[in-house]
């Protein structure tokens, strides 16, 4: 939750190439208080059967950049293998092209910023969600 000296984050992933939320997915967060200020790693957390982190942890007041790191390799090694489980004809080459997506966004105080990923195993696309 925002408040007037802090921003809030949250995000979800939509894997479009089954029309579904990816379920599973590692997401770290990680903040800094300044273009040349270092990284500051907050902590992460996985997301739900709906493609939704609802517990990301809070950012700390001066908060002025977020990173979202996506551990997407994990979840398409994953799929494929159930996928090759369930019809072992239908066999990819097994290379996953974006083995995770780092996403850094500016923020200020008082503002929520959700940030739904949009996934695929060639391709991604994010922007600012409500």
């Amino acid at each position: 939750m925002s408040t007037s000296t802090t921003a809030s984050v949250s995000t979800h992933i939509l894997d479009t190439s089954a029309g579904r939320p990816a379920e599973g997915v590692a997401v770290q967060l990680a903040t800094r208080s300044g273009r040349d200020a270092d990284w500051r790693a907050l902590g992460g957390s996985a997301t739900d059967a709906d493609g939704r982190c609802k517990d990301l942890p809070a950012l700390p007041e001066g908060t002025t950049h977020v990173r979202l790191d996506f551990a997407v390799e994990p979840y398409f090694e994953k799929k494929q293998a159930d996928a090759q489980q369930d019809a072992p004809a239908n066999r990819d080459s097994g290379a996953v092209f974006f083995p995770e997506v780092a996403i850094t966004f500016a923020v200020r105080p008082g503002e929520h910023y959700h940030v739904p990923l949009l996934l695929n195993p060639f391709g991604y696309s994010v922007y600012r969600g409500s």
